[in-house]
């Protein structure tokens, strides 16, 4: 039994869900804030069986393109420095992580 963790854009949390769910992935989703654009994301936790890992992987990787976006010149760089010029940012994809799970139990 594998623990998949996938943080995914938001705005392609819905499609791929829906495609998880269709496959029978069961999937909580969590709203999470991470990056340097301070920017939504949903962070899925998925329990699988070993062997549909790399279904469930290739499912996310269909639906998580990365894409580039302009964002205002507002967009905090980190450690309190702004910009004041629009930037070109990559968005999207995902960062997944699979770990192995010694005990699941569904209540």
């Amino acid at each position: 039994m594998k623990l998949i963790t996938a943080i995914v854009n938001k705005e392609d949390s819905r499609a791929v869900c829906n495609e998880l769910l269709k496959h029978k992935f069961y999937v909580t989703r969590l709203a999470t804030t991470g990056g340097f654009l301070m920017a939504g994301n949903m962070t899925l936790l998925i329990c699988t069986e070993d062997e549909k890992v790399d279904e469930c992987i290739s499912i996310i990787s269909q639906f998580c393109k990365q894409r580039t976006e302009i964002v205002p010149g507002t967009a905090t760089l980190g450690l309190g420095i702004e910009s004041a010029m629009p930037m070109e940012v990559t968005v999207g994809g995902a960062t997944i992580i699979v770990t192995n799970v010694e005990r699941f139990e569904k209540l």
